[in-house]
């Protein structure tokens, strides 16, 4: 449904010269015509423009069910080829988000910022897609949103000019900063004004002059995480059920409001990469954790909230024509406003005692003297104890009598007017249980009207049949309903009164809104309160339930007794715990074990946990020291990556020429089972060199494998160390055959297991003699590979001086000790360094 009807937008297309074709899917479309806009018959069909507020329920999780974001992109030309601008505008939300950038050719930034905002429908120009010369952008967009809406207009609708006199027009006064930002940035401009001009055509309305949130978003205080990565993690979706919570989303949803819930999903999605920022934060979760007064008197008042920003994005926009759906949302969101504003003072009061600087910056915010005013204008003119309501008649009396009485004297005329007809409706509706003697009572449906219901069996009336008079009978169980050609007439006549008072109403409601449109900003603060402290509740709430800890921000990533956050919602006991160090000296680690063992449940929790304390949360763990990661990528394998073939294999080759391409000193790099799709030799080669690119970086890598012939890279490389997941061998009750149980515990050095394949080969039909013949042949390489590859007394000697150095430079940065307990460490590293190189203590120069 539109703000106006649909002849109205007809009109407006008309206007615009404005045609529809079909969706542009895969990078072989073409548009049609010279057409200002050629809009995607999906496009049409999915958009439900906000005429009304639901709030039949304010659940979070079903907050983002439906999508709601319309995204514009346009990229530079000729030179400017790869430079990018985007905006987005959420229809449940008045802010308008700009980015521009320079992106590679894998366009790795766009699709991921575009996987984040999860759109509705994506613009873009005309000339992206031109009959053979279709963009690349164009094709990689069209082909990762394959069930997204998609748009093209022409390339003069991408204007910067426009798209800076659109922000001058409808940025609030208080975010107007943002002029600064992007005078310069004429791709995000231009995308703009494209996406504003669209959002005013399917909307079929504009937004209030000065009533807009605009922001510029840098990409330098966020963490990347690429969206092969989130569905890696399953950060916001399961992969085996999408409607499943077992997702990081799923366990640290514990918000109240959509707004919270909305907030919390783009925090895990895009965390932050400035520790700053995040210590304010898990200053503020501490506080609620150590004052239980706090927690349950904030989450009472935050529950009370409904979808605020929702709520501001159909205040903020004017209907291009009046409707009575126009008339009535605007009276509903009016008394929601009324509602919001009442609470306030409760969330003050609730935040009063607080001592932490965020939530005391938010406590600062509250105290603005606008909520008042905005507050006091409403109730000059709407009476104190209208309200919204659930129930679609107690609502219906709420916005009749919403206006206070003698503002408007043929208000007051239709009101009473209105009152007798449904006084008329319930004697008529007694009279017919008095004629006919049945129980009958008067009931209500935004569908139907008043109608009757009858809770009896038919065996009461004359003949065992309701009287002919009543019509459109239907039943439910044992009870009926149904009506009468006269009810349906004083049903019409209600409906009539109704609409005048309606629209009475909103021409009060309009005028109010117009005195109080100045003082909007007031409300984005607000939105962004109300969320940020439900997800800061959300994290506290989510340590009442486990025993999470709170992360340290070092040059160091070290867990202590870490476990899976996902995988402890799942299972019915706590998953088995496990210790991660990485520094910048010894960055780059090596995990082998057996299938089943562990290693890739490890990798995906050791990815969840630095997204958990980027984001501002405690991490399950008894001890936690996070380095700020800037981006995160994971190659996860998958139960199918067994299988050899080609499009396992090129599927693998795309994410490493992703992770290469892409990665940097801050980046935290998982991967698991590279080399599966192809042949031993090869695999073994492209681990390898992968592994020699990734070690010139100070990333912190962890990369599991199943070639054991990586195991050796630390004897040349003294920043490697290998791990390994521990198995037991029990042998069973006839004694004949051993079988593997899996401890899940990760220990230093390579794994012992270098055979379980042929361990399995053992405990199968296969003949003894093959099984012999292989274990021969394995036993041959094995020892030629360990005569190439073993350590000489040199590199042994250098390894450890390595080693010395780390421990000794990661102590001059970060420790705490007394001198004493100082002391005592750094002899404890003198006498470690001379047991792992025999001929330092015959140099006293060492």
């Amino acid at each position: 449904s539109y703000f106006g009807d649909r002849s109205s937008c007809a009109e407006n297309a008309d206007a615009l010269n404005l045609t529809s074709s079909s969706s542009l899917r895969g990078p072989t479309s073409s548009c049609r015509g010279g057409t200002p806009l050629s809009c995607g018959r999906a496009a049409c069909r999915s958009h439900s423009p906000l005429t009304g507020y639901s709030a039949t329920s304010s659940s979070a999780v079903s907050a983002d069910a439906v999508a709601s974001v319309i995204v514009a992109v346009v990229e530079g030309r000729g030179l400017a080829r790869g430079e990018v601008g985007m905006a987005s505008i959420d229809l449940k939300n008045p802010e308008m988000i700009l980015s521009q950038f320079a992106d590679n050719a894998t366009y790795a930034k766009v699709i991921t910022k575009l996987k984040i905002l999860t759109p509705l429908e994506i613009i873009m120009s005309s000339t992206a897609c031109d009959a053979g010369s279709t963009t690349k952008l164009f094709s990689l967009i069209t082909e990762h949103f394959k069930n997204v809406a998609f748009t093209t207009i022409q390339r003069k609708y991408f204007n910067e000019t426009k798209g800076l006199e659109y922000i001058e027009q409808l940025c609030a006064s208080e975010f107007n900063t943002v002029f600064m930002e992007v005078q310069s940035k004429y791709y995000c401009l231009a995308a703009a004004a494209a996406l504003l001009k669209y959002v005013e055509f399917i909307q079929n309305a504009v937004y209030a002059p000065k009533s807009l949130k605009v922001r510029f978003q840098g990409s330098e205080k966020t963490a990347m995480i690429d969206s092969s990565s989130a569905q890696n993690l399953e950060l916001v979706i399961n992969n085996r059920d999408s409607r499943s919570a077992h997702t990081l989303l799923g366990v640290l949803n514990y918000t109240k409001t959509p707004g919270g819930s909305r907030r919390l999903r783009s925090n895990i999605l895009e965390p932050l990469a400035d520790a700053e920022t995040i210590n304010r934060r898990l200053d503020s979760v501490q506080e609620l954790l150590q004052d239980e007064e706090l927690f349950f008197g904030l989450q009472a008042v935050i529950s009370k909230f409904r979808d605020t920003e929702q709520l501001l994005s159909v205040l903020v926009q004017i209907p291009k024509q009046d409707t009575d759906k126009s008339a009535e949302s605007k009276i509903t969101n009016l008394l929601l406003l009324k509602h919001t504003l009442e609470l306030v003072e409760p969330l003050k009061a609730a935040l009063r005692s607080c001592n932490t600087q965020l939530i005391k910056a938010y406590y600062s915010s509250l105290e603005d003297t606008r909520f008042g005013m905005i507050l006091e204008k409403i109730t000059s003119v709407i009476n104190d104890d209208a309200r919204y309501t659930k129930g679609c008649l107690s609502m219906r009396t709420q916005k009749c009598y919403a206006v206070k009485p003698n503002i408007s004297e043929f208000l007051d005329i239709a009101r009473r007017t209105y009152t007798e007809i449904v006084d008329d409706i319930a004697d008529m509706i007694a009279q017919l249980a008095e004629k006919h003697s049945l129980p009958m009572k008067t009931s209500f449906s935004s569908a139907r009207g008043f109608f009757i219901q009858m809770k009896a069996d038919c065996s009461t009336c004359p003949n065992g049949q309701l009287p002919s008079e009543f019509t459109k009978v239907t039943k439910t169980k044992n009870t009926y309903s149904f009506t009468t050609a006269d009810l349906m007439k004083m049903n019409e006549r209600c409906q009539e009164s109704l609409r005048e008072i309606y629209h009475m109403t909103y021409l009060i409601v309009c005028k109010l809104l117009n005195e109080i449109y100045e003082h909007i900003p007031c409300l984005y603060k607000l939105c962004d309160i109300v969320s940020m402290l439900d997800m800061l509740l959300a994290f506290a709430h989510a340590c009442t339930l486990s025993d999470y800890v709170r992360p340290e921000f070092t040059d160091t990533l070290a867990i202590k007794q870490g476990w899976h956050p996902i995988l402890e919602k799942i299972a019915l006991e706590k998953p088995v715990s496990n210790n991660t160090y990485l520094t910048e000296g010894n960055n780059f680690v090596i995990i082998t074990g057996p299938n089943m063992s562990g290693k890739s449940t490890y990798l995906k929790q050791i990815a969840l946990c630095q997204i958990m304390a980027q984001i501002g949360s405690y991490v399950p763990a008894e001890y936690c020291s996070f380095r700020i990661a800037e981006q995160i990528f994971t190659r996860i394998g998958m139960d199918d990556d067994i299988e050899t073939n080609a499009s396992t294999f090129m599927k693998e080759m795309k994410e490493l020429t992703y992770i290469i391409q892409n990665a940097n000193d801050k980046s935290l790099i998982i991967i698991d089972e590279l080399g599966r799709g192809t042949s031993a030799e090869e695999g073994i080669g492209i681990c390898y060199a992968a592994c020699e690119y990734l070690l010139n970086l100070k990333a912190f890598t962890l990369f599991a494998t199943h070639f054991l012939e990586l195991c050796h890279m630390d004897a040349l490389y003294p920043n490697v160390e290998n791990y390994h997941f521990e198995v037991q061998h029990v042998r069973s009750s006839a004694g004949n055959k051993e079988k593997i149980a899996y401890t899940y515990t990760l220990s230093k050095g390579s794994t012992e297991e270098k055979n379980y394949g042929l361990k399995a080969a053992e405990v199968s039909s296969l003949p003894s003699s093959v099984i012999l013949d292989a274990k021969e042949i394995t036993s041959h390489i094995a020892k030629q590979l360990l005569h190439r590859q073993k350590s000489t007394p040199e590199m042994v000697e250098q390894r450890a001086a390595y080693q010395l150095a780390v421990r000794l430079v990661q102590t001059a940065r970060n420790s705490r000790l007394d001198p004493d307990s100082l002391r005592m460490y750094l002899k404890g590293l003198k006498k470690k360094y001379e047991a792992s190189c025999p001929t330092a203590g015959k140099d006293e120069e060492r």
